[in-house]
């Protein structure tokens, strides 16, 4: 018996906190609209963007049926933050110096991995069935360690008086293979039930098949793991810190922004995807971080319906890395960190733009955080307004 899944007779409504949506972003969402599992509506956040397959800042809700790709390639991607008991001015610039220098010694950062494999008792899980050794090792050695890209480390002055230890990283390489691989066995799922798509790269599998039920086993080995990097690479920096000035650990928020889980929405049990989006339940904790050089937030969820209970994740891009690099100078990125301690750009390495200084991670890069939170005061409550003093990134 075929297993098709017909496009929806009408499509979907989107609902959306994005004031400044990109064309790409926008088919991509008349695509979930059209989607053949998906139901009620398309949530975008406002930190909205182009994304694979699916927007970055988008939530949606799949009745029986996963899409790897509405997860993200980076699964588990998330933020955590330590609240210490150090006032805000406990820190002179130059011990800020020496405590992201140390930091830096102790957390492999970009491609690097730890010398030796990793112990963690998540690992007894088993290796996915499909990965070979090489990329297990790679795993194991990759715990602890916080990657390129948009990943950092920063210490940050909250107006609650506190300094503030936040990191933003995920599954490094195992996430990424883990969505490649079920992504294609989606792909061929939907090829072999005759199912029309309305995008290849929204490929999906039933929740009660084999191969559904191997993705939700493997996306949530991989959260686990991403939730356990966060966790070492907190206690590294935490560490670091107490050697140079001894604290208190006052609460801490460790969060996922790229995953999907079975929750109820509007009266129906539902696989709510949130990619590149945090939940945001009513009285729960998140947290939504700027550029590099703009404030974050520590909130509270509103527990908005309309939302699936959920907020943006960040400010979201406002240009792509590479159009960053094209269009803004080294001396205008410089300005805009202002005063926080980082080290200088990145040179790219490969492609039309090497030997230029990589500006995709500059503030002029992404949106303004303050017209984000201001599009989703329905969704969001802050709590904590934080201010970046000192950066390290992949």
């Amino acid at each position: 018996m075929s297993r098709e899944h017909p496009h929806a007779k009408e499509p979907l409504p989107i609902k959306s906190w994005c004031t400044d949506l990109d064309e790409g972003a926008l088919r991509q969402a008349e695509n979930l609209q059209r989607h053949p599992v998906l139901v009620h509506h398309v949530a975008l956040m406002p930190d909205c963007h182009l994304g694979y397959g699916m927007p970055i800042g988008g939530v949606i809700a799949a009745e029986n049926a996963i899409i790897p790709n509405a997860v993200g390639v980076d699964i588990g991607c998330g933020m955590v933050a330590l609240q210490t008991d150090l006032p805000c001015d406990t820190l002179a610039r130059e011990e800020l110096r020496l405590l992201l220098t140390r930091v830096k010694e102790r957390v492999p950062l970009g491609f690097s991995r730890h010398k030796k494999e990793q112990t963690w008792k998540g690992f007894s899980h088993g290796r996915p069935r499909f990965l070979k050794e090489g990329a297990w090792k790679t795993a194991r050695e990759s715990l602890g360690s916080l990657g390129g890209g948009n990943h950092f480390i920063e210490i940050q002055k909250g107006d609650d008086g506190f300094l503030w230890l936040m990191i933003h990283s995920g599954s490094r390489n195992l996430g990424k293979t883990i969505a490649d691989h079920h992504h294609r066995t989606a792909l061929a799922w939907c090829h072999k039930h005759g199912v029309a798509l309305p995008d290849d790269d929204l490929a999906f599998l039933p929740t009660d098949t084999t191969e559904g039920k191997a993705y939700i086993d493997d996306m949530r080995f991989a959260l686990a793991y991403a939730m356990e990097n966060r966790k070492r690479i907190m206690t590294a920096f935490a560490d670091t810190l107490m050697g140079i000035r001894p604290f208190s650990q006052r609460r801490q928020v460790n969060i996922h922004h790229n995953y999907a889980a079975l929750e109820t929405h509007f009266g129906k049990e539902v696989w709510t995807h949130r990619k590149g989006a945090t939940s945001a339940k009513k009285g729960e904790a998140g947290i939504i971080p700027g550029s590099m050089g703009a404030a974050s937030y520590i909130v509270e969820g509103l527990g908005n319906p309309e939302s699936f209970r959920s907020c943006s994740h960040g400010a979201g891009r406002a240009m792509g890395r590479n159009q960053a690099s094209r269009v803004l100078t080294q001396e205008t990125c410089d300005a805009a960190m202002g005063d926080v301690v980082f080290d200088r750009w990145h040179t790219i390495r490969r492609g039309k733009l090497k030997g230029r200084p990589d500006l995709g991670e500059a503030p002029q890069a992404y949106k303004a955080i303050e017209a984000v939170m201001d599009a989703q005061a329905d969704l969001t409550k802050p709590i904590v307004r934080l201010s970046p003093i000192g950066v390290v990134k992949g």
